[in-house]
């Protein structure tokens, strides 16, 4: 069985956006978790004439393995192990995971002032929230996502990706309203694999489409 491959994650939120329109969204607000996740955000905020923002999330990474998410943490002090994981890591101590977690944390503080500047963070309590992300793979970084945002009462939460693992989309699902997720091979490896250009969104294309976004309730009319 074949499966879709997007042209980038422009064309992906393109193609999100058919099923996100059959969600009833009252008062919808879309997050993507920066970076790759904000353009995807960026065509589904757009065509829901929704305010599009970002929240954001660090992947801990495994020593030597960078790539390999031991678990993730995000804006207001959450912290997110992945388990399965850490058992192939089986000598990684608690201090190492601290530093590992601190060393992310500064990162995550840059980039809290380099995207949103003075914009505060919106508000989530009452509001049917949408999660955005390029892709699921571990589902560790949409996990702490998911946490921070019902932590702050949403009226509703939604995944929305392209593409994922079954291992993800299976763990993820019970945590959330609804979640939308275009392709689920069996044999996933990488979220880049379906896709043509997966080239890094850089911070100035993130900041560059969330001052685009900022007009977008305006130009839609209720």
């Amino acid at each position: 069985m074949s499966y879709r491959v997007f042209q980038d994650r422009h064309d992906a939120g393109l193609a999100l956006v058919s099923e996100i329109r059959h969600c009833d969204l009252q008062d919808p607000l879309i997050l993507g978790l920066p970076r790759g996740g904000v353009p995807v955000a960026f065509e589904v905020a757009a065509a829901l004439g929704a305010p599009l923002d970002v929240i954001i999330i660090r992947k801990l990474g495994a020593p030597f393995q960078p790539e390999l998410a031991i678990g993730a943490i995000a804006s207001g002090g959450i912290r997110v192990l992945n388990e399965d994981v850490l058992r192939v890591f089986p000598d990684l101590t608690d201090a190492e995971i601290d530093r590992i977690a601190a060393q992310e944390t500064r990162e995550l503080e840059r980039r809290e002032q380099l995207y949103r500047g003075d914009h505060p963070f919106p508000e989530i309590d009452g509001r049917d929230v949408v999660l955005v992300d390029d892709g699921l793979a571990t589902g560790a970084t949409m996990l702490a996502a998911v946490q921070a945002v019902n932590s702050q009462r949403p009226a509703s939460t939604t995944i929305a990706v392209p593409t994922g693992s079954r291992s993800a989309v299976a763990k993820l699902s019970p945590l959330v309203d609804r979640l939308i997720c275009l392709e689920t091979p069996p044999d996933f490896q990488a979220v880049g694999l379906y896709y043509v250009d997966f080239a890094q969104t850089t911070d100035d294309e993130v900041r560059e489409l969330l001052e685009k976004a900022r007009g977008f309730p305006e130009r839609v009319a209720p």
